[in-house]
Parts: C-alpha cells; structure tokens; sequence
C-alpha cells in the first residue's frame, strides 16, 4: 500500500442519489474497473462536504487547509484475486481554491474546476439542522479510480471509519446546473434524486496513487 498523500476531516456531508441508465457511465468507467449495480440500478451521487484541517504529507496546507467541496462521481468495483475492492470515480470537482484544483490535477488527473463556493450550517443546541452547499456566482467508499489521459487507470486508497448518516433528508437543489456539468448530467441532476442523506463525516487519509496493471 502506498503512503499518506493528504490526511483531512471531511465534515457534514450532504448527498444527493440519482438512478442513471448505465449507457450514461459507460464511457467513463476506468479500465479495470466495472459499474457497480444495487438492486439491478446504477447510481450517480451529487456530494457536498467541508475539507477541514487538510495536510498534505502530515504538513499544514496553509492557506488551503479549510475550504468546500461539491464533487459528483458514481460507483465501480475492481477484482484483486479474492477481494472485490469498492470504489468511486469522479464526473466533476467543484471546489473554491485553485491551487487545491492544479494539485488534484497534476497528482491524480481529476476533473477539478475551480468556482467561487460558500456554505451554510444551522445548529440548534449543537445538532445539525441544516446543511447548505453553494457554487458559482449569485458554489464509504475505500478506493478511487481516474482514467488517465493514456487510457490507464491508476488507484488509490481513502481510508476513514464508518459515518453515522441521517437518511431521508430533506432536499433542495437549483441553480443553473448547465453551466457546471455536461449534458446528459445536467439534466439528470435537474431530476428528483432517489434518495438524500447527510453524514457527520470524520477524519480521512487519501493515499498516493498507483498505475493498475
């Protein structure tokens, strides 16, 4: 296993699940790697969560350690003899800092774009009310899978315990999706999801990646 690239807490994560015909991933599925299905469906999840006290080599990223993240990715499992790894691959990265978007790129070769972002807690006597998560102008799973511009695959481990989620959540989402994802995602996005959570989160290292043979 490779060593610790970043090491962060991802806190209040709220998720958005949408079924998507398998067609729509089918050109984005690393090599490798294979769509995952539950219960005969495939989904893809609109993800928004705070990077808090992130480290890179168990350095202090200052100026970068405390920002947003909005990233849509759905779901592949790749077969190393007897183990089945889960893993997630990324549509598109939203985040605020564009250095944390050069990084992400050059490291992994993920889709990240840089776009202002804010966010939006309520607590009431210390328990989350709501989540909010804003992009653009007025922004467990235990592998991660990219397509490299070659046509490789490289892998990499994120490690973090279980969360405990609130299912069933409330939801909302507007805004004009069209100008972030591309067709068919928008509009997919512009449908009702199958279901919506928010999670606690918790700390989380990301490992260096590897090529996959």
């Amino acid at each position: 296993m490779t060593g610790k690239f970043l090491t962060a807490d991802w806190r209040y994560v709220a998720m958005l699940n949408y079924v998507v015909d398998p067609e729509v991933l089918a050109p984005h599925v690393p090599r490798g790697t294979e769509l995952e299905t539950h219960g005969g469906r495939h989904f893809i999840s609109l993800v928004g969560f705070l990077f808090l006290d992130t480290r890179l080599f168990g350095l202090p990223a200052f100026f970068h350690r405390n920002f947003e993240e909005v990233n849509l990715r759905f779901y592949v499992r790749r077969r190393v003899g007897e183990e089945s790894r889960a893993g997630v691959v990324f549509i598109r990265e939203l985040v605020s800092l564009p250095l944390v978007s050069e990084v992400a790129r050059l490291a992994y070769n993920e889709s990240y774009r840089t776009v202002p972002m804010q966010h939006r807690l309520v607590e009431t006597n210390g328990r989350l009310q709501s989540v909010e998560y804003q992009f653009g102008r007025p922004r467990d799973r235990g592998w991660g899978y990219t397509r490299q511009r070659d046509g490789g695959t490289i892998e990499y481990r994120v490690e973090h315990p279980n969360w405990r989620v609130w299912s069933d959540a409330r939801w909302e989402l507007d805004g004009p999706l069209g100008e972030f994802y591309d067709a068919p995602f928008a509009d997919i996005l512009s449908g009702v999801p199958a279901s919506a959570s928010v999670s606690e989160g918790s700390a989380v290292a990301v490992h260096l990646p590897e090529r996959i043979a």
